[in-house]
């Protein structure tokens, strides 16, 4: 794969694709991932989706410009509409989303089980994964990188023969990325602290503030001091 065709973000999620995958990429914009993947030869086939006019148009240009239509369906549809059985999709990318939007579609397509699924959510990674381990998912893997000063997260996530039992903290945080908790983690999770002490400081003045939100901050808050003070060991 040619680092110099993706941002980083998207080529963290090329480099978790198997070579070989049948990739449905969902939300694909310019296709920029399906055209990288398929040119370096780590995939023969893939489907784009776009449900936004322009974007899916972007796609299609940026398809024929390497004269991929073979092999890149580009196709225009609500997120996992756009897969037809006859595709034998086994890997669906999800990128630059909110996790949320990331689990409404997932909870709206058709999925098979089978698939693995490769997310890259902006924001929302824990409610994402909750859903996920709701629904019989594994998270086998998880990465983490700052871009452009915004940190990204990366969820791979596969039905496997035994779920872990998952902690709420390990949820929270990703157990992948608690159990590495690189630099790039800590430093993630302090800026998350300052605004979260930030949050509670301020639900501590209001009279209209619910005191199950006050109690979630502060579990919150002290997981996150807990592994920020770990960081080293």
């Amino acid at each position: 794969m040619n680092a110099n065709e993706l941002s980083q973000r998207l080529q963290t999620v090329a480099e978790l694709v198997e070579p070989g995958a049948r990739v449905a990429d969902i939300g694909s914009d310019h296709a920029y991932l399906p055209v990288a993947l398929v040119r370096a030869g780590k995939i023969n086939f893939a489907v784009a989706g776009e449900v936004v006019t322009g974007p899916f148009e972007s796609a299609q240009r940026q398809v024929a410009k390497f004269g991929l239509q073979d092999q890149i369906a580009v196709r225009f549809g609500d997120g996992l509409a756009v897969i037809e059985p006859a595709d034998q999709i086994d890997t669906i990318t999800i990128c630059g989303m909110g996790g949320v939007l990331i689990r409404d579609i997932l909870q709206r397509g058709n999925l098979t089980g089978q698939e693995k699924l490769i997310l890259q959510p902006n924001v929302a990674e824990y409610q994402l994964r909750q859903w996920l381990v709701t629904r019989g998912y594994t998270l086998t893997a998880e990465r983490i990188i700052r871009e452009h000063h915004k940190t990204y997260e990366v969820i791979v996530a596969e039905k496997t023969p035994v779920q872990p039992d998952y902690s709420a903290k390990e949820l929270y945080f990703g157990p992948h990325l608690l159990q590495a908790r690189d630099p790039i983690f800590i430093k993630k999770w302090q800026h998350q602290l300052t605004k979260q002490v930030a949050i509670l400081a301020s639900l501590e003045k209001s009279t209209h503030a619910v005191e199950s939100k006050k109690v979630q901050l502060q579990q919150e808050i002290s997981w996150i001091k807990e592994v920020i003070a770990h960081a080293g060991n």
